[in-house]
C-alpha cells in the first residue's frame, strides 16, 4: 500500500501548526478568552469567506447553503456543531492562557479513543479486542490522574468530548472543509456579535482599546484557524484514515513539550504515570488499526483479483 508523499506533508504541516497554536494564543494572554474567541469566530467567517470568492467558489457555497436548508436533519446537525466546536475553541485558548497547555494535551491524546467509542455506541462500528483493551487502558490512565489530582481534569476531557461530538455530528454531513468552516462560523456570528456591542458598551473590550499588535493578533487567528483545516482537508483526501490517525498525535506531543519545556508547567510523578498507560493506550490502538486496515486492504484486493 503506497502512502501518498504529498499527503504526508499536507497532514504533517496541518498538525504541526495546531501543534504550535499555543505560541500564537499566548501573545493574547492578556486578552479576555471569550473575546479571543469569538473575534476568532468573526475573522475565521471574514477571511474563510474572502477566500471562498478569491478561488470562484460562491456558487458552491450558496449550492452548500440551499442544501442544508432544505434537509433539516442536516442543517441542525451542522448548526449543533458549530456551537460544540466553539466550546471546544474557548476550553483550548483558556486552557493556553491559563496555563494548563499539559492538561489540553491530555485531552487531544484521549480524544481519539472517545471517537472511536462513540463510533462504536452511536454508529455501530465494530472494534477489535486490542482497540476495546486500548480505550479501557486510556480510561485506567485517566483515573489515575483525576486520583492524583484529586479532582476530575474537566479541561481535558471538555476537549476531548467536545471535539468527538463535533466529530460525531459532521460525519455524514459531505462539506467541503473550507466553505463548512465559512457556514458553521456564519452560525455563531450573530452571537459573536451581539457579545462584542455589550463589552464595547461596558468598557471590557480589548480590539481597538489596547495597541495595534493586539488588533492584528486577534483579527489574524481567524487565518491560523483556516489554514490547517484547509491542509488537513488535502492531506486526508490523499492519506488512508489510519495513517491520518498516526500523524494526529503528533499535535498533543508538540502541546505537551511546550507546556513542559517552554513555559515550565509543573509535570509531577503521577502526571508522568498517567500519561505513560494513555501512551501504552495509544500505541495499543494504533497497532491495531494498522493491523486492522492492511488485513482489509489485502481482503479487497484478493476479491479485486478474483
Amino acid at each position: 500500500m503506497q502512502i501518498d508523499k504529498k499527503g504526508i506533508l499536507y497532514a504533517f504541516a496541518a498538525y504541526g501548526i495546531w501543534g504550535v497554536f499555543p505560541l500564537y494564543w499566548k501573545l493574547l494572554v492578556h486578552v479576555d478568552s471569550m473575546e479571543i474567541l469569538l473575534s476568532r469566530v468573526i475573522w475565521s467567517f471574514v477571511f474563510t469567506t474572502i477566500f471562498i470568492l478569491v478561488i470562484k467558489q460562491r456558487k458552491l457555497l450558496f449550492e452548500d447553503v440551499k442544501t442544508l436548508w432544505h434537509n433539516k436533519k442536516m442543517f441542525w446537525s451542522l448548526l449543533a456543531a458549530s456551537f460544540v466546536i466553539s466550546c471546544n475553541w474557548f476550553l483550548y485558548i483558556f486552557a493556553v492562557n491559563n496555563d494548563h497547555l499539559i492538561e489540553a494535551s491530555l485531552g487531544y491524546y484521549i480524544n481519539p479513543l472517545i471517537t472511536v467509542v462513540f463510533g462504536m455506541f452511536f454508529f455501530k462500528e465494530r472494534l477489535s479486542k486490542a482497540q476495546i483493551f486500548a480505550v479501557c487502558v486510556a480510561l485506567l490512565g485517566v483515573i489515575v490522574l483525576s486520583i492524583g489530582y484529586g479532582e476530575i481534569p474537566w479541561i481535558a476531557l471538555g476537549i476531548a468530548l467536545s471535539f468527538a461530538i463535533y466529530g460525531a455530528l459532521k460525519k455524514k454531513i459531505a462539506i467541503n472543509a473550507t466553505r463548512g468552516l465559512a457556514i458553521e462560523t456564519l452560525f455563531i456570528l450573530p452571537f459573536a456579535l451581539v457579545y462584542y456591542i455589550y463589552i464595547m458598551l461596558t468598557d471590557n473590550m480589548s480590539f481597538l482599546h489596547i495597541d495595534w499588535q493586539t488588533d492584528l493578533f486577534l483579527m489574524l487567528g481567524g487565518v491560523v484557524t483556516a489554514i490547517p483545516l484547509v491542509l488537513f482537508a488535502k492531506g486526508a483526501k490523499l492519506l488512508p484514515q489510519y495513517v491520518i490517525g498516526f500523524i494526529q498525535y503528533f499535535t498533543p506531543t508538540t502541546v505537551l513539550l511546550l507546556g513542559i519545556l517552554l513555559y515550565k508547567e509543573p509535570f509531577t510523578k503521577t502526571d508522568f504515570m498517567s500519561f505513560s498507560i494513555i501512551w501504552i493506550a495509544i500505541l495499543l490502538f494504533t497497532i491495531s488499526t494498522i493491523f486492522e486496515s492492511r488485513k482489509q486492504y489485502n481482503l479487497q484486493h484478493e476479491v479485486a483479483k478474483v
